[in-house]
């Protein structure tokens, strides 16, 4: 029999390791974790929570965030958001994307990974046109849940709201169970993150247009969703919807949110920044011949760090050099432009010989459409520059995508200690729109996942 004080203390350690508030009343299911836990490591219950205090021992927390999460989901689940995120989210963000043509969406404790992949499927749907960048991140601390979340795999109950034709178009039969199209399969990433830690590199101000954090809150305690919300709210793109769970409110008057009421649902819409006083208008930018192809070259490599890629695109359009022509052909790539990527890339091989930003370049346009070749210019890419952390990188991530973990650690962990030196703008031309911490935080994320302890 576990003592009332040993379960208050599980508790208490639970609040400082995962931020979790005791929602479990009679504490049934946290004792039978306590004793579970202690068992495993051949402790008694007091000896396991004298070692849960120590600093260190994150996979004990990510052991209890796995035993202790409620994992219950299913595609397109609660249907009112999802008709407000297609009917008026979604069109409403494009419009305000329309310069950069990105859109970027998170679920947030994203468990076994359909909302993350329903997210995906409506942005699919929206996609104005292939040269839009779709992104979505899910994020959870339970490590099991993620493993399930990237097989893209599931039973046919997680589809038992999912609409026939939704289920004919986005789904593929793989045995007793159903496959996600790979189209939206494709703009997916799974991230492990324990809430109650900071992570910069998820919280970037500006950076989402739709959030989902549906029923997370009320598990948290309050200083930690408190902390969670402002990351949310900073994250949101002015004009960015947020959809919380219907257990989850932020009452009537939420900073920096409008609160908006459909039927029965209620979301949230971040609020636009009051127009400061008018200025005189900048100067127009230089025309091409009022400036040098550096500059052009730096220009656009600001663009493309803020994902502004139409109008880095426009700088780069008569690449005078090797290095603007490399420019042009990421930036093509980003646009949804292939088959010109790939002609860019061959050009520079034309030009210098073996170029291994070619190859990489290459290697990016075959992901869309060959995962074997990819993988060739990648390694054609290493080969060619051994200190070249970001091949490695794209090729870990597609040995991780076929299962293969062994195969995953092997480029993983060279290019874990690459990233640490790997030249900047390497990092802008070909990180995605992440810099170093967030690759570096993905590198370990799914090294660890592999099994991996650092």
């Amino acid at each position: 029999m576990i003592r009332g004080a040993d379960l208050a203390r599980f508790w208490e350690l639970l609040q400082r390791r995962l931020g979790w508030t005791a929602t479990d009343q009679d504490g049934a299911q946290t004792a039978t974790v306590l004793s579970a836990r202690a068992a495993a490591h051949g402790l008694s219950e007091r000896e396991y929570l004298n070692r849960l205090a120590e600093p260190g021992w994150d996979g004990e927390t990510a052991e209890l965030a796995e035993a202790l999460s409620i994992t219950e989901t299913y595609f397109f689940r609660h249907s009112d958001q999802f008709r407000i995120l297609r009917d008026q989210a979604l069109p409403a963000r494009i419009a305000a994307r329309a310069g950069q043509r990105v859109l970027r969406l998170i679920s947030v404790g994203c468990s076994s990974g359909e909302e993350a992949y329903s997210l995906a499927i409506e942005a699919c749907r929206a996609r104005p046109g292939s040269d839009w960048i779709l992104a979505v991140t899910g994020v959870d601390a339970n490590r099991r849940m993620l493993a399930k979340a990237r097989t893209a795999t599931y039973a046919g109950w997680s589809l038992r709201e999912t609409p026939d034709d939704m289920r004919r178009r986005w789904f593929r039969p793989a045995g007793d169970e159903f496959r996600v199209a790979d189209e939206a399969v494709a703009i997916v990433q799974f991230l492990e993150q324990n809430l109650a830690d900071e992570a910069p590199h998820l919280w970037q101000p500006g950076r989402y247009d739709v959030i989902f954090c549906r029923n997370l809150l009320m598990y948290l305690t309050p200083a930690v969703a408190d902390r969670l919300i402002r990351h949310l709210t900073d994250s949101l793109a002015e004009g960015g919807y947020l959809f919380l769970g219907h257990t989850d409110s932020l009452g009537s008057d939420p900073d920096d949110l409008e609160v908006f009421h459909d039927g029965g649902t209620v979301y949230y819409r971040r609020a636009q920044q009051p127009r400061r006083e008018s200025r005189p208008a900048p100067a127009p930018p230089p025309r091409q011949n009022e400036t040098g192809a550096g500059d052009d070259y730096e220009r656009a490599l600001g663009l493309l760090r803020d994902d502004r890629f139409a109008d880095a695109l426009d700088v780069m359009r008569a690449p005078s050099g090797v290095r603007e022509l490399l420019m042009r052909g990421v930036l093509l790539a980003q646009t949804g432009r292939v088959e010109e990527a790939r002609d860019a890339a061959h050009r520079l091989m034309d030009i210098g010989g073996p170029h291994p930003d070619a190859h990489h370049l290459l290697g990016v346009c075959h992901e869309l459409d060959c995962a074997e070749q990819a993988a060739g210019q990648y390694r054609l890419a290493a080969y060619l520059d051994p200190a070249f952390a970001m091949p490695r990188l794209r090729l870990g991530l597609l040995f991780r995508r076929r299962g293969d973990d062994r195969g995953a650690v092997a480029h993983l962990q060279p290019a874990l200690e690459l990233l640490v030196r790997e030249d900047e703008e390497r990092i802008v031309l070909f990180g995605g729109g992440f810099g170093r911490l967030a690759l570096t935080t993905l590198c370990r994320a799914e090294l660890e996942a592999c099994g991996v302890r650092r």
